[in-house]
C-alpha cells in the first residue's frame, strides 16, 4: 500500500503535495505523531487529517485541489509586451493599459499584474513621493530656524 506513496514522493511533486506524503508515509511506518512534528515542522491535525483522506483514496486525496488560474497572456502575447515595453523611455499607465486592452483584449484587475510586466522587462517602476515619509516636521522647522540664524546676521542689543 505505501508503494504509491513511495511513487509520489520520488515524482517530485509540489513541496505541499510532498509534505502531505511524507507525513502520511511517516506515520504508517510507525512514527507517532510528535516525531513527525518534530520532523517536518506540522500539526498532529495536519497529520490526522491527509492520513485519514489518503485511506478514503490514496494519493490522488493528497494531491493539490487548485492549480491556479490561466495567464491572460499567452507566452508568445506576454514575450511582444516586455519587448515592447523595453522600446519605449518612458511610461504612461493609463497608455500602457489602453494598448494591452487594444492589442490582446486583456485588462488586469490590478495594477500588481502591470508592474509584474515591467520587473520582468527588467525596468524599475517606482512611484516619486512629495514628501519625505520618514520626514518629522518638528525637526525640519527646527532645522530651518537653525539655518536661518547661522546664514543671516543675528544682533543683540
Amino acid at each position: 500500500m505505501m508503494d504509491d506513496l513511495t511513487e509520489m514522493i520520488e515524482s517530485n511533486p509540489d513541496p505541499r503535495e510532498l509534505k502531505r506524503a511524507v507525513a502520511v508515509q511517516m506515520f504508517l511506518s510507525g512514527m507517532k505523531h510528535r516525531e513527525i512534528q518534530g520532523i517536518l515542522s506540522v500539526s498532529s491535525g495536519f497529520i490526522s487529517k491527509w492520513t485519514h483522506l489518503y485511506a478514503l483514496g490514496g494519493t490522488t486525496c493528497l494531491k493539490l485541489g487548485y492549480r491556479g488560474s490561466w495567464g491572460y497572456l499567452t507566452a508568445e502575447q506576454r514575450s511582444a509586451v516586455i519587448s515592447w515595453i523595453q522600446t519605449k523611455q518612458y511610461w504612461h499607465l493609463p497608455e500602457w493599459q489602453a494598448h494591452l486592452e487594444d492589442e490582446y483584449q486583456v485588462v488586469f484587475k490590478s495594477k500588481q499584474s502591470y508592474y509584474d510586466l515591467f520587473t520582468e522587462a527588467g525596468l524599475s517602476w517606482k512611484k516619486s513621493q512629495k514628501r519625505n515619509p520618514k520626514a518629522d516636521p518638528e525637526l525640519v522647522k527646527k532645522k530651518g530656524r537653525t539655518n536661518a540664524m547661522v546664514g543671516g546676521s543675528a544682533s543683540q542689543d
